[in-house]
């Protein structure tokens, strides 16, 4: 019986990209998997000649030789070198596919009982200031450390972890399904451990771990940001039967301020001035995030909204020298609350006002007068 196109038999088109034939192959071999179809010869068959098909086609030198030479690229030691014999394990050729699928796993080294322990996240918050100098915090927090009973075997003083009789110390016990494919999974007797305690440690019933409140010393660097995530290595929650203990994550948030707002290596700052400040002009000292004060100096005629630039008084870039800039935003503050010489006052400067001394609303005012006198928005 000749043998089928192999586009045909896995259903996808010559010009199908890796990506379409790995869900192409994943959606037969689901439909058709031994263990799915228990004493069904005709699926068995049908496995085995798509299995082959994407054993080619996944590789590229293969899959140009299948489109050049066809079947016969794989025949006589042609150059594709050959298309896979069904009596090897297909188990490591296809552990990308299956894993998460049937429960087939790629590892294969003798367990030790020893599992890495979790990573733990501390979220702090600081200030601004203190994101602008730095500083070094403590961080209290409850974490499991290695048992000191048991010194993290988990077993019982005076005894140790057996091999586990059913994987014989693997973690993982290896099944063939129909003389073809090899499939492993995680044995039940140790849950991956390779390992069994019959005598488990009473302070920590076996896990080799007990939960203890630690306190940590953490240096958090100048110029950090909203966001920031510190790595502490080996800080987290201790491994399980003596196993390496994981990360710490602190992850920082910055505080508001009451004067400044951030954006990046930026500081704002918004500074009211009186009316007659912006009208004939001034100075005023604004402070820094540094300490310090700067002086800004008001032209006259300034017009609410303005902003001046302070150089170099922004926070420093994280593990850089440069450092940002402070920009001073002036908002004009209109008067309240005034008496009737005040009033008189304002009034009468009021009459004496011109399109000179108010240019933007006299030229606002004048296009509005345009505007109606055109007729415009008149049906």
């Amino acid at each position: 019986m000749a043998k089928r196109c192999y586009y045909e038999v896995l259903e996808i088109e010559r010009t199908a990209s890796e990506a379409d034939l790995k869900v192409a192959y994943r959606k037969q071999a689901m439909k058709f998997h031994p263990d799915r179809n228990a004493g069904d010869k005709d699926s068995e068959h049908r496995f085995k000649e798509i299995s082959e098909a994407y054993e080619v086609l996944k590789d590229g030198d293969k899959r140009a030789a299948y489109d050049r030479f066809g079947h016969a690229a794989f025949e006589h030691g042609g150059p594709g070198g050959g298309a896979p014999g069904f009596g090897q394990d297909f188990g490591s050729a296809f552990a990308d596919i299956f894993e998460g699928i049937f429960g087939v796993g790629g590892a294969r080294q003798r367990g030790s009982g020893r599992e890495r322990g979790a990573d733990l996240r501390f979220n702090m918050e600081i200030s601004l200031d203190e994101a602008f100098a730095g500083k070094a915090a403590s961080v209290r927090l409850p974490t499991s450390v290695t048992c000191e009973s048991c010194s993290g075997t988990g077993a019982k003083t005076g005894s140790k972890p057996k091999t586990c009789p059913h994987c014989n110390g693997h973690g993982r016990i290896r099944h063939t399904q129909g003389g073809f494919f090899t499939l492993e999974r995680t044995c039940v007797g140790c849950h991956g451990r390779g390992q069994v305690i019959d005598n488990p440690c009473p302070s920590c019933s076996g896990s080799g771990r007990v939960t203890r409140e630690r306190t940590l010393s953490v240096n958090i660097p100048q110029g950090v940001e909203d966001g920031t995530r510190i790595r502490l290595s080996g800080e987290g929650e201790a491994g399980l039967r003596g196993g390496p203990a994981g990360d710490l994550y602190i992850f920082l948030s910055i505080g508001a301020h009451e004067l400044f707002q951030r954006d990046g290596a930026d500081l704002h700052c918004r500074v009211p001035v009186s009316m007659v400040t912006a009208a004939l002009g001034g100075e005023f000292e604004v402070p820094a995030i540094d300490g310090s004060k700067s002086s800004v100096k008001v032209p006259s005629g300034t017009q609410s909204g303005r902003r001046f630039r302070l150089q170099g008084k922004g926070m420093p870039v994280l593990r850089s020298k440069q450092t940002g800039d402070m920009y001073v935003q002036v908002v004009v503050e209109t008067p309240q609350n005034l008496s009737q010489k005040q009033r008189d006052l304002l009034a009468e400067f009021e009459k004496l006002s011109s399109k000179e001394t108010q240019p933007e609303s006299a030229g606002f005012f004048s296009k509005v007068k345009e505007f109606f006198g055109s007729g415009a928005g008149q049906g």
